[in-house]
C-alpha cells in the first residue's frame, strides 16, 4: 500500500497499471477529508481540482482520467472514443487512456485481458450488479480471457438491505441467495464481493483477485456513503502504458 493508493496485486502483463485511492494525501476538509476526487458531492471545486492534480502527478498518469457520470446502471463506454459520460463502466484497447470509476461503498471492479491489450473499470453497486454491468463490461471487452480485481467496498457485515433487494437478485439467479444472510430484524446482509464473484464465474472468469477491504469499517482509509452520508469519493483506475 503506497502513500495514498492501493496497488492491486494481480498478475497483469507488463505495461498495465492500476490503482485504487485511499482518502489520504489530499487537501479537502470536513466530511471530504482528504483526497476526495468526486466533483459532484458538495466539496469545494478548487480542492477537488487540486486533489485530482495530485493524483495525476503521484501516479504519473498519461492523461486526465476519464471521469464518468455514474448512474447505477449497466451502460459501458469506450473511453478512447466516446464523449458520452453517463455510464458505469469504461473500457479501452488503446494506450494512454485512464479508465476510472469513483466509489464510496459500491464495488469497483477492474478487468484486464491476459494479453494486456484490453482493460476496463466498472462501478458495481448493488443496482449495477443486478442490472448486469459486469456482464456488459465483459461483453464489451470481447472475450473471456480476462483477469478481475475487486477493490474496496462495503463489507458483508455492514451492508444491510431490504427484502426487495434480495428478491431482485434471487429472481435473476438462484445462486445469488448464497450472498445474503438474514439478520435478527428480518433485514438482510448482502455480500457484494460474493455477488460479483458469482457473476464473474458465470461469464467464464475464474482469475479473480482482491476483495475483503471494507469501506464502512475503516474511516481512516475509505469514504463510506452508508456510514457518513455526506462524504467524498475514492477512484479506481486502470490504464495501458
Amino acid at each position: 500500500m503506497s502513500r495514498f493508493w492501493i496497488e492491486p496485486e494481480w498478475p497483469v502483463p507488463p505495461g498495465v497499471r492500476a490503482a485504487s485511492t485511499l482518502r489520504r494525501g489530499g487537501v479537502s476538509i470536513g466530511p471530504y477529508r482528504s483526497l476526495n476526487l468526486g466533483a459532484h458531492v458538495g466539496d469545494e471545486p478548487s480542492r477537488v481540482s487540486e486533489n485530482r492534480h495530485r493524483l495525476r502527478e503521484a501516479l504519473s498518469l498519461p492523461a486526465e482520467p476519464v471521469w464518468l457520470n455514474q448512474v447505477h446502471g449497466k451502460h459501458v463506454i469506450r473511453a478512447d472514443v466516446s464523449t458520452y459520460r453517463s455510464a458505469d463502466a469504461a473500457f479501452t484497447c488503446q494506450t494512454g487512456i485512464v479508465c476510472t470509476v469513483m466509489t464510496a461503498d459500491c464495488l469497483p471492479v477492474l478487468l484486464c485481458s491476459k494479453e494486456g491489450d484490453r482493460v476496463a473499470a466498472v462501478h458495481a453497486g448493488w443496482k449495477g450488479l443486478a442490472a448486469g454491468v459486469i456482464e456488459a463490461a465483459v461483453e464489451a471487452l470481447e472475450g473471456d480471457d480476462l483477469l478481475a480485481w475487486l477493490g474496496p467496498a462495503i463489507g458483508p457485515d455492514a451492508f444491510e438491505v431490504g427484502h426487495e433487494v434480495r428478491e431482485t437478485f434471487v429472481r435473476k439467479r438462484a445462486a445469488f441467495a448464497a450472498a445474503f444472510c438474514q439478520t435478527e430484524n428480518a433485514k438482510w446482509l448482502a455480500d457484494l464481493y460474493h455477488l460479483a464473484r458469482i457473476v464473474l464465474n458465470d461469464v467464464g472468469i475464474s482469475a479473480i483477485y482482491g476483495g475483503g477491504l471494507c469501506t464502512f469499517g475503516n474511516a481512516d482509509d475509505f469514504f463510506s456513503y452508508r456510514r457518513d452520508r455526506v462524504t467524498g469519493r475514492m477512484a479506481t483506475l486502470i490504464w495501458r502504458e
